[in-house]
């Protein structure tokens, strides 16, 4: 980055917030919302309340009240944040896939039990039992575009019986548990509400593997790519009364319309990484959705990792004349939720949270979101700019956090973020 790049960045980030005044009742506000995503923007070990009010010079229980108490609306900022992303989207220079959504969910361990929808519960970041928070969320991916632009929490069960417990923490009477996949579908809905559109939809077998979930994505009538268990019940003819379903890892061994074809190789670049080599076969089978044969055929992919041996299964509902490496390329672009995740528990303090307020919680998780979409926002901008190297432009030192930050939204691994001192303020 040049220098001047670098003084553009603050005046770039306030004028970014000001699509966000009108979700603010008080001028004040507004102003903390700048204040505070600048937090998260800073250097700073930890990107909760107390250490951003302290770097910034205002007392800690004003931002503390800032999250939990002030009049602002989470939901309107998070709509504002989607119509911001649906109007960006086809600036971006495409990689022939159009724009591909992205369900996940993450984990976030937590210390106690105040912490709104924490328990014992599998923990993706340490891939065991323990005692964590889950949300889930949307994002998008075009070309090397990518951010996340919705967060819900996962509310479990015991939470939703201890309606008690649940007005403790500011949870609404109305909010319940519902399983992650409807708390997606749901994301789905709000985002084609706000003007997304999308050319695919990739998600992992925790969401595949439930008939409800493709349901009702075909019912929006969306395409999809995502991975499903091997244990995945399925036909390879069309199905007979009373006839029970295959595992998917059976059937492509010892169906024909899968031992009948030879392996098609399928190379899958990466962006900061070698090139990835996969065999694959794909046939179009019917699906059995709790214990009941579905009425239309799939695709269903075998994949080979051809290094590693790995192996992975995906079903799609794309037309019988997609092609098999389009699938997979849809199907490996769930790579770029999993980077946002890292780049936002990382480098923005998406797991930095500290309370026992729902509402804190959310409006946290969404100025994380219109945090990293800026960011996203700015990657683009200046890899359009500066398309060769960089030909020593740049202040040594200086420009090595702005630099680091946007070269990981691009979904570069180079290293943490340090942008000047503690805040990045609004002149830069």
């Amino acid at each position: 980055m040049t220098p001047e790049q670098i003084e553009q960045l603050g005046p770039d980030f306030a004028h970014y917030l000001q699509q966000f005044l009108f979700c603010y009742d008080y001028t004040q506000t507004f102003d903390l919302l700048g204040l505070y995503c600048r937090g998260l923007l800073s250097d700073l070990q930890r990107k909760s309340c107390e250490p951003i009010a302290l770097a910034a010079g205002v007392p800690v229980r004003t931002l503390q009240e800032f999250l939990r108490d002030y009049r602002w609306s989470f939901a309107d900022v998070r709509d504002a944040l989607q119509r911001h992303v649906a109007t960006a989207l086809p600036a971006q220079p495409g990689d022939g896939l159009g724009t591909v959504g992205l369900i996940d969910e993450t984990a976030t361990r937590k210390k106690g039990t105040q912490t709104p929808g924490v328990q014992r519960q599998h923990c993706g970041e340490l891939g065991k039992i323990e005692n964590c928070i889950v949300t889930v969320h949307l994002g998008v991916a075009r070309g090397r575009y990518k951010t996340l632009c919705d967060a819900d929490l996962f509310l479990p069960r015991s939470w939703d019986d201890d309606r008690d417990r649940c007005r403790q923490a500011g949870i609404p009477d109305e909010l319940h548990y519902r399983p992650k996949w409807q708390i997606a579908l749901e994301q789905v809905d709000r985002a084609l509400a706000n003007g997304l559109t999308f050319d695919w939809l990739t998600f992992d077998e925790g969401y595949g593997d439930k008939p409800g979930f493709l349901a009702g994505l075909d019912q929006r009538r969306l395409r999809y790519v995502g991975e499903v268990p091997r244990s995945l019940s399925c036909f390879a003819t069309v199905p007979r009364a009373g006839e029970s379903g295959h595992r998917a890892d059976n059937l492509v061994r010892h169906s024909p319309v899968f031992t009948g074809q030879r392996w098609r190789p399928v190379r899958l670049p990466r962006q900061t990484l070698g090139d990835q080599q996969w065999q694959a076969k794909a046939a179009q089978v019917w699906l059995s959705w709790g214990g009941q044969p579905t009425t239309r055929t799939y695709w269903l992919v075998w994949a080979r990792n051809v290094q590693t041996g790995e192996e992975k299964y995906f079903v799609s509902n794309a037309p019988r004349r997609a092609s098999l490496r389009r699938l997979l390329r849809v199907a490996f672009a769930r790579w770029n939720v999993e980077h946002g995740f890292r780049l936002s528990k990382g480098e923005i303090g998406l797991r930095h949270f500290e309370g026992r307020s729902y509402v804190a919680l959310l409006r946290h998780l969404t100025l994380c979101c219109v945090t990293l979409t800026f960011v996203a926002g700015e990657a683009a901008r200046l890899r359009g700019e500066k398309r060769g190297g960089d030909g020593g432009a740049g202040v040594s030192g200086a420009e090595r956090g702005v630099r680091d930050l946007a070269g990981g939204a691009a979904g570069d691994e180079s290293g943490g973020v340090h942008v000047g001192g503690h805040l990045l303020s609004p002149a830069a």
